[in-house]
């Protein structure tokens, strides 16, 4: 859906204004994102992105102070969880990295940026809750769309342009999920679209005969889901 290279390059561009040449020489550039687990595969992907834009800036010899400054990756596996997210915020913050790209996932990032916060870490994140910038926290950078913006413009879509009348929501009840499918829901009310039926799963379900099932029996003209 991402560029991931271009945004974790212009994330890490701001940095060196956050490093001080008199501490260290090697800049510590933390990474939580999944990398086990369902979402792995998009951790990883990330991690890659990552790895090359550090890699790009390294070649290009960039000086703080008169100290050549390098950077070096820190990663770590928040799992997709809350409650991992948190601790590897707090090891990160123990390793003394200078920011963070990531967490990757809505339902990480908004406890996990308290400690950053903390810390004074330089934060900068895709996940899309609204909550996560609504706390006011002065590290902290978004640099993707909010949900506001993602599930609005999907909303206003189908509403002006498919010309949809009747929908059913389904969200997994994540921080992102949840988010997206509010407001979605609120934009389409606005214009026109009759929310049928809503209906709730988790992040983890394989299985959605029961809610299909359901949702066949209402008639809507579309089924949107959030997660």
């Amino acid at each position: 859906m991402y560029n991931r290279m271009h945004i974790i390059a212009a994330s890490l561009a701001i940095i060196p204004a956050f490093a001080s040449a008199q501490e260290v020489q090697t800049v510590k550039i933390g990474f939580s994102s999944p990398l086990t687990g369902p979402q792995a595969s998009a951790g990883k992907d990330n991690q890659g992105g990552l790895q090359m834009a550090v890699e790009r800036l390294n070649t290009q010899g960039l000086v703080i102070g008169g100290k050549k400054i390098k950077f070096e990756i820190v990663a770590e596996d928040d799992q997709a969880d809350p409650k991992s997210g948190v601790g590897v915020a707090q090891k990160l913050a123990d390793q003394g990295v200078k920011a963070v790209v990531g967490p990757y996932n809505s339902g990480v990032t908004i406890p996990a940026s308290r400690v950053y916060n903390d810390a004074g870490i330089v934060i900068a994140t895709v996940a899309s809750n609204p909550k996560i910038t609504q706390q006011g926290f002065a590290t902290l950078y978004r640099v993707a769309a909010s949900d506001s913006q993602l599930g609005g413009k999907m909303a206003l879509y189908a509403a002006k342009e498919l010309k949809i009348k009747t929908v059913s929501v389904i969200d997994d009840r994540t921080a992102y999920g949840q988010g997206l499918a509010e407001e979605f829901i609120k934009i389409a009310q606005a214009n026109g679209i009759k929310v049928v039926s809503k209906d709730f799963t988790n992040d983890k379900a394989t299985d959605f005969t029961a809610i299909l099932t359901s949702i066949k029996g209402k008639k809507p003209q579309a089924v949107f889901i959030g997660g």
